[in-house]
């Protein structure tokens, strides 16, 4: 990654929804080459993709929690298919692998409590494989949107 394609990163993080060729306006080259460059991060796997961030209060899931979550026994088969059963559950919004005590956190929205109430008893309890889980309820969530920058060699 050079400092251009650094530029467009930032750029892309701030508004993902602008042109190619307000993009280009904006780094002061010409509207192919900005095009080219795009394309180049996405092949390289560096621009994932683009997503709206929706309000999950909107969607009347205005209860969030992180759900710690212990499995056994620990091996890629189980792992996978835990991973593969919560990212699947409606409530689950991320499915995070871990290393250290827990296994897994799970960051779910409900519509209430009685909500997170049911899901942790009805979906996670019932599940053979889970040793145990803590949950956290979230009262309030602050997001760094700063853009990533590269480290500036030093």
């Amino acid at each position: 990654m050079d400092e251009l394609d650094s530029e467009i990163v930032r750029l892309l993080q701030t508004d993902a929804r602008q042109s190619n060729r307000e993009l280009a306006r904006q780094l002061g080259i010409a509207p192919s080459t900005c095009l080219e460059r795009v394309r180049a991060l996405h092949r390289r796997g560096v621009i994932r993709g683009y997503h709206a961030d929706i309000d999950p209060a909107a969607l009347n899931r205005s209860v969030q929690a992180l759900v710690s979550v212990q499995v056994r026994p620990l091996n890629r088969v189980v792992i996978d298919a835990f991973k593969g059963f919560a990212s699947g559950l409606p409530e689950v919004l991320h499915v995070f692998v871990l290393s250290g005590g827990d296994d897994f956190l799970l960051h779910v929205a409900v519509q209430d409590l009685d909500h997170l109430h049911a899901f942790l008893t009805d979906r996670l309890s019932k599940r053979g494989e889970i040793t145990g889980f803590r949950t956290s309820v979230i009262f309030q969530q602050v997001s760094n949107t700063a853009p990533a920058r590269l480290p500036t060699p030093g």
